[in-house]
């Protein structure tokens, strides 16, 4: 994505999350603040319904994405007043 892409997106999810619309969460590294991922939080294409949960993390930090994804559901379950929640499901293999 160019920069000027990147902008154009992040200017979005901005005012998706001020119109409560959507959630976009940049995912930090703790003591150095690097960003290593996100998590998007948005009602589902064609059944609103249901949300709609996606998240990464880089390659080099893909040990996180299990974990990422398990604190993630729980914060959801335990905060969110969401019915029905898409998350694809991450296992330790």
């Amino acid at each position: 994505m160019t920069a000027e892409a990147n902008l154009g997106d992040l200017a979005r999810h901005r005012e998706d999350f001020a119109e409560r619309r959507g959630f976009t969460y940049t995912v930090l590294e703790a003591g150095t603040g690097d960003v290593i991922g996100c998590v998007y939080i948005y009602p589902k294409r064609g059944d609103e319904t249901v949300t709609d949960v996606r998240s990464w993390v880089r390659a080099d930090r893909a040990e996180l994405d299990i974990v990422l994804y398990e604190a993630v559901s729980g914060w959801l379950a335990a905060r969110w007043p969401f019915g029905t929640i898409e998350y694809a499901v991450r296992s330790r293999t």
